[in-house]
């Protein structure tokens, strides 16, 4: 007990006086989530939507492909990208490996079927209510997505807020591809497993309380979110059932 209590004190007296070890972690931990999310998002956001409204021979075989996707082990996708980028593999020219770049390749990999399965069934069940009436104004499939997500673009921004929080708590895939090197590719999640395997508790500490506050901001503001639409579809319709005005 003792221990823990002077590692938490220690902790908090990094945090408070801004470490600049701690502040390093943190900002590269962030920008490899932050660049993964945007990669991510602008392929799964397309991806989901199209198939939110596209029907075609072997859908179901791709959604349960897609499902499954979202149980993919991190180690998997840091083996596979592994594979991919170092010197012997196909992408190995571009000399990736160990670096910002393999990470965010990694963190993008693990994001995209998170993105796209829940873009997809926001989509699909938008177009169960909508989609016959933007099908007899004309608009084909592409189109009809794009709308859709558009309308949709408030539950969207939930799954983008979530999409971050599964990144930035990610640890397996980063710690194989960037090789958790201090100063270039050590973030929140492999820190803490070193510094905890190596007894340096304040610090692994202190990155815990950062991450969880991380997250918990992510939650506050997907519970925020939904407030707000639900507050904005409630006026609306409110002022769609007040009558109009006397003839």
């Amino acid at each position: 007990m003792n221990t823990l209590a002077e590692s938490a004190v220690t902790a908090l007296r990094l945090i408070t006086s801004l470490d600049p070890v701690l502040l390093d972690i943190v900002r590269l931990s962030l920008a490899v989530s932050a660049c993964a999310c945007l990669l991510a998002c602008a392929a799964g956001l397309l991806l989901g939507a199209w198939l939110g409204v596209a029907r075609f021979p072997g859908r179901g075989a791709v959604l349960t492909l897609l499902n499954t996707m979202l149980a993919l082990p991190s180690v998997v996708v840091g083996l596979l990208v592994y594979l991919l980028l170092s010197r012997s593999g196909p992408l190995g020219f571009l000399g990736w490996m160990f670096s910002f770049q393999a990470m965010v390749v990694a963190q993008s990999i693990l994001v995209l079927p998170v993105v796209m399965a829940l873009t997809r069934q926001v989509v699909e069940d938008a177009d169960r209510s909508h989609g016959e009436q933007l099908r007899s104004l004309g608009a084909g499939t592409f189109m009809r997505g794009l709308l859709l997500t558009w309308d949709e673009r408030f539950a969207l921004l939930t799954i983008l807020i979530a999409a971050f929080g599964r990144a930035v708590s990610e640890v397996g895939a980063v710690m194989v591809v960037g090789g958790n090197i201090e100063g270039y590719t050590r973030v929140m999640t492999t820190a803490i497993a070193l510094e905890t395997s190596k007894g340096d508790l304040p610090l692994a500490v202190a990155l815990g309380m950062v991450l969880l506050a991380v997250v918990l901001l992510l939650n506050t503001l997907i519970s925020l979110v939904r407030r707000w639409r639900e507050r904005r579809d409630a006026g609306l319709s409110a002022w769609l059932r007040m009558p109009g005005p006397a003839a």
